[in-house]
């Protein structure tokens, strides 16, 4: 081995962090055997920083640029090593790259159901999904609570020790914002603030800055989920009456847009005003053996004294009522 290998290993005088991929936030750069040269180059790029400790005491932290490493940019290191001002030597200590980068399309999600009170449907059990962003904000403090003194420490690392502070807060934030079931899918984007103010004081404290937190799905399990199918169901049935006798009125103002289409609802106005009220009571008797009833015309005395209630009742103007009108009596006259 050589004397320029021997420096060369000895020696460290080019410090920087090139990242190869995502989803590394802290990386120790490689210290074994070696020292810094005082007056080596210290290259952060963009979007990251250097974190100096000695002997496990948190020392120095530099953002982006090229640093030349001496006493004077390196003051806290200086104090703990008891550098005078005259000190050029090689010299010990660790350094750690951390990205501050924003890590964005991260996934959250409730493992299992959670627990609440709703107040249309009582206790039940719920699943919430959706995604969230934040950036390293503070390196010692993400040091100190978080990485220590790991070769490498991973996004996925971060989350595993987040998960369960997400889904606490989630279910505290799903119990706490009295939306019943039914209207959480219309207010994701308040749930999401919500959990955003909650969360964001738990990422701070490990140094972290919550960026955007964002509720994309609540779900009830399988099983109630079918429960519920069945309920709103049964309500759609029972509101069939109000909604074939709305499509009855407002069929008729429709009609008389068209040519002779009032003409033809005053020929046949008993049988129309009578739908909504027989597909009611077909449903009602679906079971029931069917019963042959007689069919009664109306006399065109009967359909316009309809059409006369019809007017009264402002379903039709005057000028649909005269139109109408009209064609009985010539039906009558012959």
């Amino acid at each position: 081995m050589g004397i320029g290998d021997f420096i060369k290993k000895q020696f460290i005088d080019v410090l920087q962090w090139q990242e190869d991929g995502d989803g590394t936030l802290a990386w120790r750069h490689p210290m074994q055997d070696a020292e810094i040269q005082y007056g080596a180059q210290l290259t952060v790029r963009e979007s990251q920083a250097a974190l100096f400790v000695n002997e496990g005491r948190i020392a120095d932290v530099l953002g982006p640029g090229r640093h030349v490493l001496k006493t004077s940019t390196l003051p806290v290191l200086t104090y703990l090593q008891n550098w005078d001002k005259l000190f050029e030597s090689p010299f010990k200590s660790d350094v750690y790259f951390f990205s501050t980068r924003l890590q964005l399309g991260r996934k959250w999600g409730t493992a299992q159901p959670v627990t609440v009170r709703d107040k249309d449907f009582g206790m039940v059990r719920l699943r919430a999904f959706g995604v969230y962003s934040y950036r390293l904000a503070d390196p010692k403090q993400f040091f100190a609570e978080i990485s220590g003194t790991r070769d490498i420490y991973t996004v996925d690392d971060l989350e595993m020790q987040l998960r369960n502070l997400i889904v606490s807060a989630m279910s505290n934030t799903l119990g706490a914002s009295e939306l019943p079931f039914l209207d959480m899918a219309t207010n994701f984007g308040l749930l999401g603030e919500r959990m955003k103010a909650a969360m964001a004081p738990v990422f701070e404290r490990y140094g972290v800055a919550l960026d955007n937190f964002a509720v994309e799905s609540v779900s009830l399990p399988e099983e109630l989920q079918k429960a519920f199918d069945t309920r709103v169901s049964m309500g759609m049935a029972g509101n069939l009456a109000a909604f074939t006798q709305y499509q009855t009125a407002t069929a008729i103002p429709m009609a008389a847009q068209n040519e002779g289409g009032l003409a033809g609802i005053g020929a046949s106005l008993g049988a129309g005003l009578s739908m909504g009220q027989v597909m009611t009571e077909a449903m009602r008797n679906a079971a029931a053996p069917a019963v042959p009833a007689p069919v009664a015309a109306d006399t065109p005395e009967a359909k316009l004294g309809k059409l006369k209630a019809l007017l009264d009742g402002g379903l039709i103007t005057e000028a649909d009522y005269t139109a109408a009108k009209a064609e009985l009596l010539k039906q009558i006259t012959g």
